[in-house]
């Protein structure tokens, strides 16, 4: 075949390692190439033509013993072991012959490779005619074009060392690597970050819960949630400290990063890969530890057997309970070269922006081993159109994370309004993170304990009632636990709605309101518009609240309908859904998806409401909140507003003494009680005058109060008003 010839057809790089065996000599002295790939790549295999050439490569990383400064990168290396000329092809998909040469010598090639079992290359690029040149004409590599080519630049070009925007991957990588020595004895490991966690006060993250319904803190781990200690929603100054701390530990010798922008993080809420002690499965832990092992080892080089394992251990860890899509994100943690993340942003961009199809079929819809495989494929192949948006995972990373789709309304300067605003101009709105932590810190006086209990009720049953005398916090507290819930401070996730009377079934959740024409349009109400909101999220570990204050001043089973059948948990799937009373088209019907959480509150002291009915009941975990006059409400009000600590006891002790009194009451009773709220000043309100502030507090707040509760009686709320401003200094 003569050079013109080669240079017009397509070439065949193919793989001869199968279990770690290298085959390459026999198929050369035998005259064949089988194909390792199995039932994938027999398509591919019947398509070699006689006449074509076929040569047996072997593709890995390196990051010593490079021809070029490698600057602490791993950088793709294609070892061409033997070439042929296809000679003969069955049709059977299996294998061919060839006449190999027997003269060539092996040589490596940089950058432009490829791990498949099977590589069709055709001359349609500089980039494949260069290396079928380099591969069958014994032409040299220029590796000073790939050096400074935008796909390999910000690694190897020049100055990448300091400047590449994606320098944070040698570290993370060399974590990865030093982890993999802790797969099978843990203890050291564990206890190591449990210290780091400890020294920045974010130790509490990690207590696991066991099967007796106590709590310890965690015993075991797998590398993707000790890698995720410094990849949460906290600030880069706080994830500094703890990859550098880890990464002393582990011995890493790269430099930690400073900034972490494009790099995925677990929700706060969300942040291990596995279920507690009480709700895993024997193995979980280990079957993480696998597919990060057999991971780093597929990456490394293009054995169908490392391959093969791979597939296998990433099946099994995705039925990992509570892995969810963090497994992706694990993986392009440990080598953000050579795997996708698929966290919710990337999934959007992936789909909304590169216009590629999202892998499913999977555990929860999510991707199969082959689906991954086949998106990283067709990723990495786009990836080397120079037209193409990005170029690598890491740039595709970054870009999702910026990623604003046209159709959103993105506030501008009037300086700046344009009508062909960059699809991608605007940065994502800054995530606001907020944890339980955060409830206490805004003054919350519930032990932690008893948050996590409440937050995992909720997440357990979906729909929370917070029940309890006035005064004791309940709506603060919902709005606050919503947050908690969802990870972060958003007020698109949250949707607050307060029931009344007049409130109706239309109002909620669907009905006909009149337009400015004079015609009727059917309109979601609030309700049906989370319920859409939480279906068309991407990501399924993304959670949505709708917080109902006072839900007994309405007809809650009147203002639900149909849907409040759907709102129990083992009903929030689309095999239950409903056709509502009013439907937008013939075939339409709904359900409540599982990642949307309904919080409501109760003042169960209003006499004039009528008990909650006992359906509504069923379908809700009711919480009771009492007066909290103890020393964390005492702390933070001293703290907070600057009032002393021995006007405080004076409060604490008048208030108590009057719960008491309503406790006794026959006509009353504890859920008649007054809470802390009346008694604690808004976050960061400053009190000059404590004695002046609490009496306004007690005539225009508690005395009110007390009137409406001894509204027969009316000297005892006068001598209860009397007590209270007793002696009052």
């Amino acid at each position: 075949m003569t050079s013109d010839q080669s240079l017009s057809s397509a070439h065949w790089f193919v793989g001869s390692t199968q279990d770690s065996e290298d085959f390459t000599n026999e198929f050369v002295n035998e005259g064949y190439w089988r194909n390792f790939g199995a039932d994938r790549n027999v398509s591919l295999t019947k398509s070699m033509r006689p006449g074509e050439r076929i040569a047996i490569k072997s593709a890995f990383v390196r990051k010593n013993g490079l021809p070029f400064e490698g600057n602490g990168n791993f950088a793709s290396v294609m070892l061409v072991k033997a070439v042929g000329t296809i000679e003969s092809n069955p049709g059977d998909g299996q294998s061919v012959t060839v006449v190999w040469d027997k003269n060539f010598q092996p040589k490596e090639w940089y950058f432009y490779t490829n791990r498949q079992t099977i590589w069709k290359v055709s001359p349609n690029d500089s980039r494949s005619k260069d290396l079928i040149s380099f591969a069958f004409e014994g032409s040299d590599q220029d590796i000073e074009l790939y050096l400074n080519n935008w796909f390999w630049k910000d690694r190897f070009g020049e100055g990448a060392d300091t400047n590449s925007n994606f320098a944070w991957t040698q570290f993370y990588q060399s974590v990865a690597d030093a982890l993999l020595s802790y797969k099978q004895d843990r203890t050291e490991l564990v206890a190591e970050v449990h210290k780091i966690l400890e020294a920045s006060g974010m130790d509490g993250y990690l207590t696991d819960r066991y099967p007796d319904g106590t709590r310890a803190p965690l015993m075991d781990i797998c590398p993707f949630t000790a890698l995720g200690i410094f990849n949460r929603q906290t600030t880069d100054a706080v994830r500094v400290t703890i990859a550098e701390a880890l990464g002393e530990f582990l011995g890493v010798q790269e430099t930690t990063p400073t900034s972490f922008d494009g790099i995925p993080v677990l929700n706060n809420q969300n942040s291990w890969f596995f279920g507690f002690s009480d709700d895993r499965e024997d193995g979980d832990i280990d079957r993480l530890w696998n597919v990060f092992e057999s991971a780093i080892n597929a990456a490394a080089g293009d054995d169908y057997g490392l391959e093969s394992q791979f597939a296998e251990d990433y099946d099994i860890a995705t039925k990992v309970r509570w892995v969810g899509w963090n497994l992706t994100m694990g993986l392009y943690w440990i080598r953000p070269w050579d795997y996708p993340t698929l966290e919710g942003a990337s999934r959007t961009f992936i789909k909304n922006k590169l216009g590629i199809s999202l892998p499913a079929g999977g555990q929860g819809g999510r991707a199969t081993a082959r689906g991954y495989t086949e998106l990283t494929g067709i990723l990495e192949s786009n990836f080397k159109d120079d037209q193409y948006p990005v170029h690598s995972f890491p740039e595709l990373s970054l870009a999702a994370w910026h990623f604003v789709e046209p159709d959103v309304d993105v506030p501008t300067d009037a300086s700046e309004e344009s009508d062909d605003l960059p699809e991608a101009a605007t940065p994502i709105p800054l995530i606001r993170p907020y944890s339980l932590g955060d409830v206490v810190s805004d003054g919350c006086f519930l032990d932690t304990t008893e948050l996590q209990d409440l937050l995992d009720r909720l997440r357990s049953k979906k729909n929370v009632i917070l029940q309890g005398p006035p005064g004791t916090g309940k709506t603060w507290l919902a709005r606050r636990l919503a947050f908690a819930l969802i990870g972060e401070k958003s007020d698109r996730k949250v949707k607050v709605v307060q029931f009344h009377p007049n409130l109706s079934y239309e109002d909620f959740v669907r009905g006909w309101r009149p337009q400015g024409d004079g015609k009727l349009e059917l309109q979601d109400g609030p309700f049906l518009e989370m319920v859409e909101m939480a279906k068309a999220d991407p990501d399924p570990e993304s959670k949505y609240a709708v917080v109902i204050e006072e839900i007994n001043r309405g007809n809650p089973a009147q203002i639900f309908g149909e849907l409040l059948t759907l709102l129990e948990s083992d009903k929030r799937n689309p095999n239950e859904s409903m056709e509502l009373s009013y439907r937008k088209h013939r075939n339409e019907r709904v359900h409540i998806p599982s990642n949307l959480y309904v919080i409501g509150t109760m003042n169960v002291a209003d006499r004039s409401l009528a008990l909650v009915d006992l359906a509504l009941r069923r379908r809700f975990a009711f919480v009771d909140l009492e007066p909290r006059l103890g020393n964390k409400w005492q702390s933070w009000v001293s703290s907070n507003s600057n009032i002393p600590n021995e006007f405080l006891d004076s409060i604490k002790s008048r208030l108590v003494a009057l719960n008491n009194e309503i406790t006794a009451d026959p006509t009353l009773g504890k859920q008649f009680c007054i809470g802390h709220s009346f008694v604690t000043p808004r976050q960061d309100e400053q009190i000059s005058d404590p004695a002046h502030w609490y009496e306004m507090v007690v005539r225009t707040e508690i005395g009110p109060q007390l009137d409406e509760y001894w509204f027969d009686a009316p000297e005892k709320s006068r001598s209860a008003c009397s007590k209270l401003l007793e002696g009052l200094v």
